[in-house]
């Protein structure tokens, strides 16, 4: 029986799900960096050197509500705190990301991120105040921007404030300038992202793949399936979230006639059952779609793969050193009445050679 705990954290990913709530991509990229290790992917991948730095097993979710409140706008955003490893070097180190979806290019990014990094002293110097802390051992901590764009338009935009002004070159000197973080998720090259090889990477390369044709979706989520499965034995719970991530991108980017099929993909890699109830989920979404609209052929395919499902889940539970191309080749059958010929067998089957393949149903 599901835990409290993980009642929540399914209905987080129903409301992720749910149109009616907010944007899908700002939800996703929510929920995607609340969590410490997929944080700690995107600063790796975009300024390495300083994670060692940084214990992100302590990290801690800021309300953003400072920089909406204040300026009166509605800003898609996080604010997290990571302590430094060694507090000898200082207290903590505040990460900024601006969440950029449109396809519009912001050429006031850099005065935008400025502003903002302002709010957020100004609140830390006012929490300071409060906590009685004397004016003259009041420190500011430093912050890290990041632009995390997912837009389809290729971004050239400077992120400077040099850019939006005519100056002289001998008034440069008093412009305020800092470095911003980029990542343009669909404009920089894949072998790029894999470099890190870390886990956030190869989610990357499948969200760089979200609006592209069927074929090089499923070559790029296969490759990043692989990559991932070492992590079922190093960090099951990462890899728990990798998938739900997965799922989430095929069940609100993919057309419903493909996702069937990438699902399937998905599940094959996954014994987690809160992974399997979203992708069910998702999928008597399809078949209830099915039914309003009068698409048997839609209602069939959704009948098939929960028998699919159930087939996989009970052949693994039974037979824990079945092997990957048993597995693929059960994920490749498309004949609900040979499914359920197998799971049949499979439940009274005593031993692996007591089923037989021989029609594989395809």
């Amino acid at each position: 029986m599901p835990t409290g705990q993980q009642t929540d954290e399914f209905q987080e990913i129903l409301n992720i799900l749910d149109p009616e709530i907010g944007n899908f991509a700002d939800k996703l990229a929510k929920w995607t960096f609340n969590i410490p290790e997929f944080l700690r992917g995107l600063v790796f991948m975009l300024k390495g050197d300083i994670v060692q730095f940084l214990d992100f097993d302590q990290v801690e979710v800021v309300s953003s509500d400072i920089i909406t409140n204040i300026l009166q706008e509605s800003v898609s955003d996080l604010v997290f705190t990571v302590p430094y490893r060694d507090r000898s070097q200082g207290d903590e180190l505040t990460i900024y990301i601006l969440l950029e979806h449109q396809s519009t290019v912001d050429r006031m990014m850099g005065y935008r991120m400025l502003s903002y990094m302002c709010q957020i002293w100004y609140t830390q110097l006012k929490q300071l105040a409060n906590a009685g802390v004397k004016p003259s051992h009041r420190r500011l901590r430093p912050i890290l921007p990041i632009v995390f764009y997912t837009g389809a338009r290729r971004w050239e935009a400077p992120l400077t404030l040099n850019a939006v002004m005519d100056i002289p070159e001998q008034m440069t000197p008093f412009v305020p300038s800092f470095e911003t973080l980029f990542l343009g998720v669909k404009q920089v090259d894949t072998d790029e992202i894999i470099q890190t090889d870390h886990p956030f990477a190869w989610l990357m390369t499948v969200l760089q793949k979200e609006e592209e044709d069927e074929n090089v979706m499923q070559r790029t989520l296969e490759t990043a399936l692989m990559q991932l499965d070492t992590l079922k034995t190093e960090n099951p719970t990462l890899h728990q979230n990798a998938m739900m991530y997965l799922s989430l991108i095929v069940l609100c980017r993919r057309e419903k006639n493909e996702q069937p099929q990438l699902l399937r993909m998905i599940n094959t890699h996954t014994e987690n059952e809160e992974v399997e109830r979203i992708i069910m989920t998702g999928i008597e979404a399809l078949i209830q779609e099915g039914k309003a609209e009068g698409k048997a052929e839609g209602l069939q395919q959704g009948r098939i793969y929960e028998k699919r499902t159930d087939v996989l889940k009970l052949v693994r539970h039974k037979f824990a050193d079945i092997s990957d191309s048993i597995l693929n080749e059960i994920s490749e059958v498309d004949d609900l009445v040979y499914l359920d010929s197998l799971f049949d067998q499979i439940l009274t089957a005593k031993s692996f050679e007591d089923i037989d393949f021989s029609n594989n149903g395809k």
